[in-house]
This record gives C-alpha cells, structure tokens and sequence, in this order.
C-alpha cells in the first residue's frame, strides 16, 4: 500500500483503501462494501462506498502504479496479452450495460463488458490494465444515460481492439520491456491492431478465423485453404505449454505470409488438435526471422490471461462490486488488480522447489495463508501451516497420479 499511498491527498481514503485491499484479501464469500466494512470493523459501509464513488483520487495513477509493480517482480521480457471478461449484471443503470455476449457465462446475457491486458513471464502473470466497453447505440447514443452513470462527457466510441489497441501503447510507452504481444480473434482480425504493433516493432501472434484471407505466394487464400496445402511431412508436434491436464501437445504448421509488405517477417501459425483434428490458426509478425517454436509458445502463453480472471474473480473479488457508475467501476477494478499483483509478486518470490513431493505455493494458497497468518492472525501458526503443507501433498500426489493415467498423444 505504500506504493500507492501517494495518490491520496488525505489520510481518510488513504486508510479506507487499506482496508478495501485487505478486505479483498481476506476469506470472504461476497467481496462488496458490506461485508469488506463489517472484516474491518467499520460502523458501517459509508466509508469504502465514498472511496469508490465520490472520494478524491486517481484511479488510473494507481493503475500504473499497478504496472510498475508487476513488470519489477515478474521481471521484463514478457509477453503482453489483451483479452475481455463479462461482469452478469441486473437492470440497465450499471455503465456499459446491455444483452450481449460473455465469456464468462458462455452465452448472452445482460452484462458489462471488460477489456484486460495482462503481462505474463516465467514467473507468474497478472493484469496491468483494463478499460471498460460501452456500447455505442445503446450508451453513447444517449448522452442521459452516460450522464447517470457518470461517464465522462469526452468519452468516445471505441470497439474492443481499439480500446486493447491503446492499453498495448500506453504499455509500450510507459517502458513495459515486451517483445510480444497475443490474443484471440476479436484482436487478430483487427489491421490496425497489428499495424500499431508492427510500428513499434513488437512482435505478435494473434487468433484468427479459419475464413480470414491471407496472401499467400502472390494469392489470396482462405486460412482453412492454406491448411489444406499442408504435406503430412510438414507438420510438427509441440508442446503449447502445461494445462490443468498435463501438457498440451499438437501438430503445428506454419507458412510465410504478406511476403510484399516490407520490414519484419510475417506468418500463418496453424494449430491441429491431436484428437479431433480440429484447426486454429494464427496471424504472427515478428520484426527478425525466429523459429517455428517460439510462436507456439507466445500463443501457448495466452491461456494466462484466462488464468488471470479466474484467479482475480475467484480470489481477489473482482466480480464482487455492486456499484453502477464508470468512476467506481474503475476503482474497484484497480483495487483487486492491486490485490492480485500482490498474490503474483509473492508466488514469484518463492525459491524454486527442490522436491516434487509438493507443488509450489499456489494464488488460492497464498491468498488462504495471508488471510490466516496477517490479516486475522490465527492463534495457531504451526497449525496452519501443517494444512497448507498437506493440501500442497495431496496436490502433488494427485497430479503425478493423473498424468500417469493420460495417455502420451
């Protein structure tokens, strides 16, 4: 909290985001201003409700603030991943609020809609930005409707790509040292996107549909039409990183692409599931020629940013507010952010492990382990201690046990 101390003017809110930072780390079922309030013995919720709405301090400052403290214990040249997670909401007051797609419930329902940038190394991954999207027939269309929800009047229209567009700049500029760059589709199809990218020279591997054209040799070619060229002996088995299930192994491909264009090299990654035979396929561009392995590994790498939501949903509360308006919906948002690169700078700092006998100290376990030992100082330190080195046992066991059983692709 020190590192951010300096964006209060006064102590009040200064304090009261203390306690909202614990409150979120802390073994709580709803993570909202009542029950934050009631874990840190406040009369009542006024206090934490006034930091997020109306209390005197700069949410993006802290955002970078945020930044700054992931990039040092993370450490530099990582990769930067831009992705969106819906927030289920009731009524229509909420900002940015309408009937549209969530990825977080797998269909539409009536939703905000976050855009996220995550920062992911070797040791850890956490978020280091975000911006919220606001329909623009629905929202921007309606000045009185904006106004309600506090949206700042020179707010423009700005679809998702755009809006991570412009968190991978900031990045970029505020000296985040990234070589790469990853996401889905949504930002894959976008040219400006990628051209943004390619004009700092930072390297990219981005989804994209199978129904995308490439040039292929002089052609214009379907990406699913590119696969099909593909010899048998062409393809390659790689490995796309360590999931929930072991390994994630599959065949791989690739071709020059854009060979027209001038400065840098440009690809089309293809990706073929061991089992179903089912394709993905990815854009790259990369400012030197590099290996077939290194771009499976940067799209291996965007799995983190989904990890980063469930962790920052599941441990920090970042779902958990029940405010309406822009102003603390940024706040609460940059809190938990805060409150997760917390948990990452931690699990970072742990020496590496000499034994396989137990897994390493998880964000879930971490979190427990603080919520315990610093912030309601359980009177058993030992007691404590003994049920996180069994969890971390039993994980261990459990995980050896179901590699054992997964067959070898």
């Amino acid at each position: 909290m020190a590192r951010i101390a300096g964006r209060f003017g006064r102590v009040e809110p200064r304090r009261a985001a203390t306690a909202y930072v614990r409150g979120l780390l802390a073994d709580l079922d709803r993570k909202n201003c009542w029950n934050l309030a009631e874990h840190a013995g406040l009369a009542g919720p006024q206090r934490l409700q006034r930091l997020l709405r109306t209390a005197r301090w700069d949410a993006d400052a802290v955002r970078d603030d945020v930044r700054a403290l992931v990039v040092d214990r993370l450490g530099p040249d990582g990769v930067l991943i831009v992705d969106e997670t819906g927030f289920v909401k009731k009524g229509t007051g909420s900002a940015g609020v309408q009937r549209q797609y969530s990825g977080t419930a797998g269909r539409i329902e009536n939703c905000q809609v976050g855009v996220f940038l995550a920062y992911a190394t070797p040791a850890g991954r956490a978020l280091l930005d975000r911006r919220l999207y606001l329909p623009e027939h629905t929202w921007l269309a309606d000045p009185g409707r904006c106004q309600a929800a506090g949206v700042p009047d020179e707010t423009a229209f700005a679809t998702k790509p755009a809006l991570a567009t412009a968190m991978l700049l900031a990045a970029l500029e505020a000296g985040v040292q990234a070589a790469w760059a990853t996401g889905d589709e949504v930002y894959g199809q976008d040219p400006r996107l990628r051209a943004a990218l390619e004009a700092r020279r930072t390297g990219y591997v981005l989804a994209i549909a199978g129904n995308r054209r490439v040039e292929l040799d002089g052609v214009a070619l379907s990406a699913t039409e590119v696969a099909g060229r593909v010899a048998d002996r062409h393809w390659h088995r790689y490995r796309a990183g360590q999931g929930a299930k072991g390994p994630r192994w599959y065949a791989w491909a690739w071709a020059r692409i854009d060979e027209g264009q001038a400065d840098g090299y440009r690809w089309l990654l293809i990706r073929r599931n061991l089992t179903t035979g089912e394709l993905a396929f990815y854009r790259c561009y990369a400012p030197d020629r590099q290996p077939l392995m290194t771009l499976v590994k940067i799209a291996g790498i965007r799995w983190a940013v989904e990890e980063s939501f469930q962790a920052a949903k599941g441990q920090v509360g970042l779902d958990h507010y029940q405010v309406r308006g822009w102003t603390p919906w940024h706040r609460h948002i940059t809190l938990a952010m805060l409150a997760l690169a917390l948990l990452a700078a931690i699990a970072a700092a742990q020496p590496p492990s000499t034994t396989d006998d137990r897994i390493p100290l998880t964000l879930p376990e971490i979190r427990r382990l603080l919520a315990a030992l610093v912030l309601t100082r359980h009177p058993s330190t030992a007691h404590v201690l003994r049920w996180s080195d069994w969890r971390r046992r039993h994980q261990a066991a459990a995980r050896r046990c179901h590699y054992q059983r997964r067959p070898e692709p």
